[in-house]
């Protein structure tokens, strides 16, 4: 298997870590990507077993897994009106951030979450903010800013958003932060997927190419601009399986893990793994 070619899938975290690690080699994939916590909801997770994480890690070590993604809940709003809010959220991105150190490797994905009419300025500045308490000089996880369709008051539905919140945080620690590109969420914000070497060089331009650092590959059910956020199998959607195949395999992007976030069971996301590789399988053979 070509460790340049890092793709995988969401799975569910109910059976353990090492249950995940074991999951995505059966699915043909070498990475994954799992919530950290319920996602719509605030109850925790049970207490990891300690041999149970480190099954995972050894899995890792050994290059079985590579560079898995832990999703923040969608609960969490840095940017919130009410404080208590931004005070959850930035007390359990610490302690999650806290317990990843435990895989060496792993990233953080998190949504830069909804201003609430406060303004997109001061709702990057207060993320910034946020960013700051929870970031710690030392640290072993990248955080990964998530580009966003653009929902109602969503932060981060441009690369301007993004790189803004960058640079309002503390210089000191803006070289743990990074950005996961979801091809669903920038096609449904405006970008055209169509010439993806201009959004790259775009996206170079604003944040710079060594901040991506994971994608969400994921067709839409919306036509581009629709800033509605709706996930499609790939090829059932407006982008195409083309298209995302081709951005899969972009050679700006070796190395950078790619999820698939698309509405299937493992089943589904095994057959979209096998598409992807299938292009990789035939170019070797030309």
């Amino acid at each position: 298997m070509d460790t340049e070619m890092i793709v995988g899938c969401h799975l569910s975290l109910s059976e353990g870590y090492a249950a995940m690690g074991r999951r995505i080699g059966e699915l043909g994939g070498n990475t994954f990507q799992f919530f950290t916590k319920n996602p719509r909801g605030r109850s925790p997770n049970r207490p990891p077993e300690p041999e149970d994480v480190k099954d995972l890690a050894e899995r890792m070590r050994r290059g079985g897994v590579i560079l898995p993604v832990a999703h923040a809940p969608y609960t969490y709003n840095p940017c919130a009106l009410k404080p208590e809010v931004r005070e959850y959220t930035r007390d359990s991105m610490r302690a999650e951030l806290t317990f990843l150190e435990n895989l060496p490797g792993a990233l953080y994905n998190f949504h830069p979450g909804c201003h609430v009419g406060q303004g997109a300025e001061e709702g990057c500045r207060i993320v910034a903010g946020m960013l700051e308490q929870v970031l710690w000089e030392g640290m072993g996880t990248p955080v990964l800013l998530e580009t966003m369709a653009g929902k109602g008051t969503e932060l981060g539905r441009s690369f301007e958003e993004l790189g803004r919140i960058i640079s309002m945080t503390d210089p000191g620690l803006r070289k743990y932060l990074g950005v996961t590109l979801d091809t669903c969420h920038i096609h449904d914000a405006g970008y055209d997927l169509t010439d993806f070497d201009g959004v790259l060089r775009e996206f170079d331009g604003i944040i710079g190419l060594d901040r991506l650092r994971a994608v969400h590959l994921n067709d839409s059910a919306n036509e581009r601009g629709s800033r509605k956020d709706r996930h499609a199998k790939l090829g059932e959607g407006t982008i195409g399986a083309d298209t995302l195949i081709r951005i899969a395999h972009h050679p700006l992007l070796r190395g950078v893990p790619k999820i698939l976030e698309t509405p299937n069971d493992e089943e589904g996301y095994a057959r979209e793994i096998r598409m992807i590789r299938e292009r990789e399988t035939n170019e070797a053979e030309l």
